[in-house]
């Protein structure tokens, strides 16, 4: 008989503690801790019931996370943060395990783990691989827009964009919104740090009235590239780093799908743990897109994938 771990979930009344708790509430091999509603700020509780875990799943924002870890004495306590506190430390574990070929590894031997922001996994995924094969200069300024449903934004904005749906809601949500236009989203540090990039990108996200699903799109000139680049180098460096990968999917070069339809479905990967690549090419240009769940692979799916490879577990259980 498999050996069955103890889980808790600090925050798990947020949307991404909620969605863990639904991916392993079916999982005979995970015994799950539980804090009594009227106890979740009680510090003492909290740390008794972390110190008891194998893995404790922290979704909390940044010094909230930051408080948590320092009640862990316990050597034996994985953590695995949800917030952007720890994602460019280097004492921490970047919890996606596609990153590159050593990045299980990691996983497994950490006891501190964090977990991407959804932004950056779909534009990590992309760009990664092209750095590494030296296609995009390190030193290359790009550019990316993000598409998400409003459930990224948590609790609060999900009530306000449920408002909006109902008869004399707010006008001003049923359009998409471009934000942090102050050019310092929270993402763009790790973003940075996990692809290689010495320029940070200019990043444009937009909220829409949907409620999950995400697409990062990076536009590029051939010419920026490595010279004689071409669609299909950019398709080819792709496939190479990700074969074999089950939860990342690389669509043909310039899918002839999409292409068809005219259009792209942003929610093509909703209820699901996958990431779906894209590589659009003309002669001269290339666009890249990678679609996910902000709620599942872009959150909680992506934090029990790392919990699993943490354990030893089959990879997918549960996902």
């Amino acid at each position: 008989m498999n050996k069955r771990h103890t889980v808790f979930v600090d925050g798990q009344e947020g949307t991404t503690g909620l969605r863990i708790h639904e991916y392993l509430a079916a999982r005979p091999d995970i015994e799950v801790l539980r804090i009594d509603a009227e106890r979740r700020k009680d510090v003492a509780e909290r740390a008794r019931l972390l110190n008891a875990a194998d893995v404790a799943f922290l979704c909390l924002p940044d010094a909230a996370s930051r408080e948590a870890v320092g009640l862990v004495a316990n050597p034996r306590t994985c953590l695995i943060d949800a917030s952007t506190a720890y994602r460019t430390d280097p004492s921490w574990v970047f919890g996606l395990p596609e990153l590159h070929t050593g990045q299980r590894t990691a996983i497994r031997a950490s006891k501190r783990i964090a977990n991407p922001g959804c932004h950056a996994s779909a534009f990590i995924l992309l760009m990664r691989p092209l750095v590494d094969a030296g296609l995009v200069p390190a030193g290359q300024g790009v550019t990316a827009t993000s598409i998400t449903g409003y459930s990224g934004g948590g609790k609060k904005m999900i009530e306000q964009y449920e408002a909006a749906a109902l008869p004399g809601g707010d006008p001003l949500l049923r359009s998409p919104r471009p934000y942090a236009l102050g050019l310092s989203h929270k993402h763009i540090p790790e973003m940075m740090v996990h692809t290689g990039l010495q320029v940070a990108p200019v990043f444009m996200p937009i909220v829409a009235s949907f409620y999950k699903g995400l697409c990062v799109s990076v536009p590029l000139h051939l010419s920026s590239l490595k010279p004689g680049a071409t669609g299909q180098a950019v398709w080819d460096a792709l496939a190479r780093h990700y074969e074999g990968e089950r939860f990342i999917r690389l669509l043909p070069l310039s899918d002839p799908d999409t292409l068809a339809s005219g259009f792209f479905d942003v929610q093509g990967c909703n209820d699901s743990n996958r990431v779906d690549l894209f590589v659009f090419a003309s002669s001269t240009q290339v666009v890249l897109m990678a679609r996910l769940d902000n709620l599942g692979k872009g959150a909680s799916g992506a934090a029990v994938q790392s919990m699993n490879v943490h354990l030893g577990c089959e990879e997918g259980l549960g996902l």
